[in-house]
């Protein structure tokens, strides 16, 4: 069988960037606060920075697991959407939004009752510790807020609706800006809060951020038409596809949540130096692959829709081109992190070795993008689209635990490799996997059959 990485359908890609886009502007922004946000606590020295960024390890876990909650739920409410079934659309609503609700709770209390032992699962400085402890304590609030509104979000994409989340984000940015700026730095009569003042500037703008997609979602939106008694329907039937759908996307979401959770406690016992280049290394990857997060989402939006009416050898097509745009823009993204990625590392009033650290940590990940990018459009896109949440998750639990981890842990903390190989060694799972994905892809055994579609489809007919 030969792979086709072009499709001659000007309205596939014109409904993959209509939807790619504005995900990527929006992640665009998301990345702009973290990047403020370190430029502004880099001022403040290299402990407060590192510990906002060990702190945010644990606010990721949590980001994470609600993206597997969202993602899950998408596949189903994609092909709903698709059949225009806005009753079983809700359902799935429904259950995204009890298990978001559950999730945020657990992760309150933990940040409430142990803040102490989940720094020191990531770092023994006694001194980052405490500055992660501080910030902690002000972002208490923030899962409600950003579960919520992050869920709420892919389930406004999947119906097309892409501009409230994006100008929602656009406002979220100026807030967190301003907020930082006054409590950080002490201004406008404020007190001087430094680390502190970042994480309030955060909490503010997660709640900005919730009040306009929640508002618009429960209150004004007239497409889906939920509102706040549907959190109260009865989903019986429709909990076994869900939990056969989202269950392993939630799960292999989740291990790749404490899968980079262990990379963090990696490099926080690299030293200082490390954790405080990776945090600045981060961000300029961030920037070099929004527009992979975009297509990676749109992916999964168009292969739900295109299975959802029905058309599965259009869907086959369609996933080898995706194949191809993620190998183009790995190409692009790795050339941003080269171009740019000097000039953002020079920007920051680092130490010698701390500069030395960034640059090989950026050479790597120009290196390792290229088949993060075939990876995560695969992974996160169209197979995931294709319902083939299983085999996802036996992908993540092999290559993230059993290759990524182990040897990243063997190099950087007993061979004591230089920082690119390190990296390379604890990212190696995004080269297998990327090899893997395209032969699952070829097979043609990830396209699923959701029990409750087929149901309807036979009531149709």
């Amino acid at each position: 069988m030969k792979f086709h990485f072009i499709v001659r359908d000007k309205a596939f890609y014109r409904k993959v960037l209509h939807i790619a886009i504005p995900i990527a502007l929006q992640s665009l922004i998301t990345i702009g606060v973290n990047m403020m946000d370190t430029v502004m606590l880099g001022s403040m020295g290299e402990t407060q920075l590192s510990a906002s960024s060990l702190a945010n390890q644990f606010v990721q876990v949590f980001q994470i697991f609600c993206m597997g909650l969202g993602m899950g739920a998408s596949v189903l409410i994609a092909r709903f959407w698709g059949m225009g079934d806005k009753e079983n659309l809700r359902k799935s609503i429904t259950l995204m939004l009890r298990l978001t609700l559950l999730l945020g709770t657990l992760f309150t209390l933990a940040t409430i009752l142990v803040p102490r032992s989940i720094m020191r699962l990531y770092t023994p400085d006694p001194g980052i510790i405490d500055a992660g402890r501080r910030y902690m304590r002000w972002i208490v609030a923030c899962y409600y807020f950003q579960g919520l509104a992050l869920t709420l979000t892919l389930v406004l994409r999947n119906v097309g609706l892409m501009k409230i989340p994006l100008y929602t984000s656009i406002g979220a940015f100026f807030v967190n800006i301003f907020f930082n700026w006054v409590f950080i730095f002490g201004k406008l009569g404020m007190p001087r809060m430094e680390i502190e003042g970042a994480a309030l500037g955060t909490l503010i703008s997660r709640a900005f951020e919730f009040s306009i997609i929640g508002g618009y979602f429960f209150l004004k939106d007239k497409s889906i038409g939920y509102r706040i008694r549907h959190i109260f329907l009865k989903c019986a039937d429709l909990v076994g596809d869900y939990i056969k759908i989202s269950i392993p996307v939630l799960i292999s979401d989740g291990l790749l949540a404490l899968g980079n959770n262990a990379v963090g406690m990696v490099f926080g016992r690299l030293g200082e130096n490390f954790v405080s280049a990776q945090a600045i290394t981060a961000v300029v990857q961030s920037c070099s692959t929004v527009v992979i997060q975009g297509v990676a989402q749109a992916a999964t939006i168009v292969t739900g829709n295109t299975l959802g009416q029905g058309d599965v050898a259009r869907t086959q097509r369609q996933g080898e081109a995706f194949i191809g745009l993620g190998m183009a823009l790995g190409l692009l993204a790795g050339g941003i992190i080269l171009a740019i990625g000097h000039p953002v590392v020079d920007f920051y009033k680092l130490t010698e070795d701390t500069n030395r650290i960034a640059y090989s940590l950026m050479y790597a990940q120009a290196f390792i993008v290229f088949f993060q990018a075939t990876n995560n459009v695969m992974t996160k896109g169209v197979l995931r689209g294709g319902g083939d949440t299983r085999f996802l998750m036996v992908a993540d639990i092999l290559f993230l635990w059993i290759a990524s981890i182990p040897l990243g842990w063997l190099a950087g903390l007993v061979w004591r490799l230089p920082p690119f190989w390190t990296y390379c060694c604890i990212r190696i799972d995004n080269v297998i996997k990327a090899v893997w994905c395209i032969f699952r892809l070829r097979s043609g055994k990830w396209i699923k059959r959701v029990s409750h579609v087929e149901k309807l489809e036979l009531k149709k007919s």
